[in-house]
């Protein structure tokens, strides 16, 4: 016989749990500490299964039967209404921003804080105000595909492409936590506009270098930027590995600066030899901001300064498009190259390592000097450069 409510309101608690069934498999658990909770008895693939819907009063009979016919509904369209109800909890359990904030906490104990900055860029620029408080589990593979195509759109394409690379990456993690199903993410280039092939670090020739120095002496930016823009060019490292150094870092005695494996991309450490004109550049930056941890520090002195103020640099004296910061390697890389300097050495300069971890080791130790010789040269080569001279590529012997 159905419950009634008076039957529901008069059932008193016994020593044991007892159940008051009412219809088509629902029930009233009435539990000996006096609670009542909804259960719908069903069966699913041959298996017996129990499903909450509450508890009462919080959840009236109506309201209890009208779930019971909604849970009824899906069995009969061939799904189980107990996943269907776990599958609906974790679509609402966490949004995109936090789980991608969650991801970006595991990662960035092993990520060089260059890297750990540009995730949260990306994350904080072109993927949270979209996406972010949407429940992770709703986020569906067209809407990626459209996020990132939008990005595409203006004209942004290495943005578009470590986009793709974070989303599949965010996703992963969500799917090992159990937020999501599936990955929505995975080979989002599959769908996305083919894009046409750009040159992502455009460098200009060795020959425009003087004009490109003295339109940023005579430009908006201030010394900190041009020495940074020196720095590159006379070391060959990254952009950021640049302005996120401490002082700690430098002996300008020994004329070399030592570089920590955790704030390298190889997660090795790199030692650059200094040539004398970096030595003389850092000695007016220690003038500078010597009293402070970094090198480069920004307006704040505990935060380095912007990683798109080189950048920015180079674009108002007119090389957007043609010069980047990191394009400097790619230029260092061409010269030396091109002057017939061993190819190992330039390597090794870059940090570009080598898989070997043995061989790799012993060319770390090997090839300092021979780097300090060659990055000396290439410094003084820069100086006539600019002083007018008719630079010839000077060759060296592999």
């Amino acid at each position: 016989m159905p419950l009634t409510d008076s039957a529901i309101k008069s059932a008193k608690p016994a020593d044991k749990p007892c159940k008051l069934a009412d219809a088509q498999g629902l029930y009233l658990l009435v539990n000996p500490t006096g609670s009542k909770l909804w259960r719908l008895k069903y069966r699913f693939d041959g298996k017996e299964k129990t499903l909450a819907f509450g508890a009462y009063p919080a959840v009236g009979l109506q309201k209890a039967r009208q779930l019971r016919d909604e849970a009824r509904q899906l069995l009969a369209d061939g799904q189980d209404p107990g996943e269907h109800k776990k599958a609906a909890k974790r679509e609402t359990r966490h949004t995109f921003e936090e789980l991608a904030r969650e991801w970006h906490r595991y990662n960035a104990k092993r990520w060089a804080p260059a890297t750990a900055d540009k995730a949260m860029l990306y994350l904080e620029k072109d993927l949270f105000p979209i996406i972010g408080r949407k429940p992770v589990a709703t986020i569906t593979r067209p809407e990626l595909v459209e996020l990132v195509r939008r990005i595409e759109s203006r004209g942004a394409l290495n943005v578009a492409k470590k986009v793709r690379q974070w989303l599949s990456q965010v996703f992963r993690y969500a799917l090992a936590k159990g937020a999501v199903e599936a990955n929505p993410a995975t080979d989002l280039n599959v769908l996305a506009e083919h894009a046409p092939r750009v040159e992502h670090h455009p460098h200009i020739p060795c020959a425009e270098l003087p004009e490109l120095l003295k339109r940023l002496d005579a430009g908006r930016a201030n010394v900190m930027t041009r020495q940074a823009v020196r720095l590159l060019l006379l070391t060959g490292v990254r952009p950021g590995e640049l302005r996120n150094a401490p002082w700690s870092e430098f002996d300008l005695e020994a004329a070399v600066w030592t570089i920590p494996a955790e704030r390298m991309k190889a997660r090795r450490p790199h030692i650059v030899p200094l040539p004398r004109q970096a030595v003389a550049i850092l000695r007016q930056l220690q003038e500078i901001t010597g009293r402070h941890a970094l090198v480069f520090a920004g307006r704040s002195p505990n935060r380095p300064m912007s990683e798109n103020t080189v950048n920015k640099a180079l674009a108002t004296a007119g090389y957007e498009g043609r010069q980047t910061g990191h394009g400097f390697r790619h230029l260092l890389s061409t010269e030396l190259n091109g002057r017939g300097f061993n190819r190992d050495w330039i390597e090794r300069q870059l940090a570009h390592g080598d898989k070997d971890e043995i061989r790799d080791t012993y060319n770390h130790a090997t090839y300092l000097e021979q780097r300090r010789g060659m990055m000396q040269t290439w410094a003084d080569s820069l100086d006539a450069l600019c002083a007018g001279a008719n630079v010839v590529a000077i060759k060296r012997k592999a």
